[in-house]
C-alpha cells in the first residue's frame, strides 16, 4: 500500500505539471466554466422558473456539478494517448503498482476539479450567487463535489481504456455524460419536465447530487438527496474502479 501510494503521487505529480504546458487545458477549466455560467444566467435565465430561487442561485451547484463531471475528460484523453504511444509498456517495465496510472490519473484530476469549482463559485459570485449555510456546510459540499467528481473520473478512464483514438475518448465521453447532466435537476425544476424525462432525472445521479448541493450552500431541504448522493458516488466507484483495472491490464498486455 505504500508502493502504491507513492507511486500513484508519482503519476498525478506527472500529470500536473504538464498542465502548464498545455494552455488548452487550463482553458477548459477556467475560460470555458466561465462562459457556460454566463451564457445560462443571462440568456435562458430570464426564461426559466425557478420558484424559491433567483436563477443564479438555482444554476450555479448545478453548473458545477456538471463541470466536475466532465473534468475526467482529461483521464480519458491522456490515457488512451499513452496507451497508442506506448508509454503504458514503458510503465509496465517498471518496478510500479500497476494501479498508480489510473490512481494517479484520477487523482491529479481532483486538483483540476478543485481549481474548475473555485473558478465557477468566483463567478457566480460575481454575478450574484450566495450561500445561505454555514462554513462546515460548505466545506462539506464541496468534499462531496471533489467525491463525486473522482468517481466520474474512473467512469472517463474506462472510456479512455476502450475506445481507439483520444479523440473518440472525448466524444464518447461526452455522448453518454451530457445526456444524464441535462436531464436532472441542474438547470431546470425536475417537476418542468414531461413524465417520462420526470421519472429518470428522479433517479439520476445527477438529480441527487445538485440537490444534495443546494441542500448544503442553499439550505434547501434535504430529504434522501445527500445520502442518495454519497451512495451513488459509492456504487459508481465500486462499479468503475475494477473494471477500470481490469480494462487497463488486459490493454497493457495486449
Amino acid at each position: 500500500m505504500r508502493r502504491l501510494f507513492s507511486d500513484t503521487m508519482v503519476i498525478a505529480e506527472r500529470n500536473l505539471v504538464r498542465l502548464p504546458r498545455s494552455p488548452d487545458l487550463l482553458l477548459a477549466f477556467t475560460v470555458q466554466p466561465i462562459m457556460f455560467v454566463l451564457l445560462f444566467a443571462y440568456v435562458f435565465g430570464g426564461a426559466i422558473s425557478t420558484p424559491g430561487y433567483s436563477y443564479i442561485d438555482f444554476l450555479i451547484p448545478g453548473i458545477i456539478v456538471q463541470n466536475i463531471a466532465f473534468g475526467g475528460f482529461v483521464t480519458a484523453v491522456g490515457l488512451n494517448e499513452d496507451l497508442s504511444k506506448g508509454l503504458i509498456d514503458r510503465f509496465r517495465s517498471l518496478p510500479m503498482a500497476r494501479p498508480a496510472v489510473l490512481a494517479g490519473r484520477t487523482t491529479a484530476d481532483i486538483v483540476t476539479n478543485l481549481l474548475s469549482a473555485v473558478v465557477l463559485l468566483v463567478t457566480g459570485l460575481i454575478i450574484g450567487f450566495r450561500f445561505d449555510a454555514g462554513p462546515l456546510d460548505i466545506v462539506a459540499g464541496m468534499a462531496l463535489l471533489l467525491f463525486f467528481g473522482h468517481a466520474f473520473s474512473w467512469v472517463f478512464a474506462v472510456f479512455g481504456l476502450i475506445v481507439s483514438s483520444p479523440e473518440s475518448a472525448n466524444s464518447v465521453g461526452f455522448i453518454v455524460v451530457f445526456p444524464l447532466t441535462f436531464i436532472s435537476s441542474a438547470f431546470v425544476p425536475v417537476d418542468s419536465m414531461p413524465a417520462g424525462l420526470q421519472w429518470f432525472a428522479e433517479i439520476n445521479p445527477f438529480t441527487y447530487m445538485v440537490d444534495a448541493m443546494r441542500a448544503l450552500w442553499l439550505g434547501a431541504p434535504a430529504g434522501d438527496s445527500i445520502g442518495g448522493a454519497v451512495l451513488w458516488t459509492v456504487a459508481i466507484l465500486a462499479v468503475f474502479v475494477p473494471y477500470a483495472v481490469y480494462r487497463y491490464r488486459r490493454a497493457a498486455v495486449q
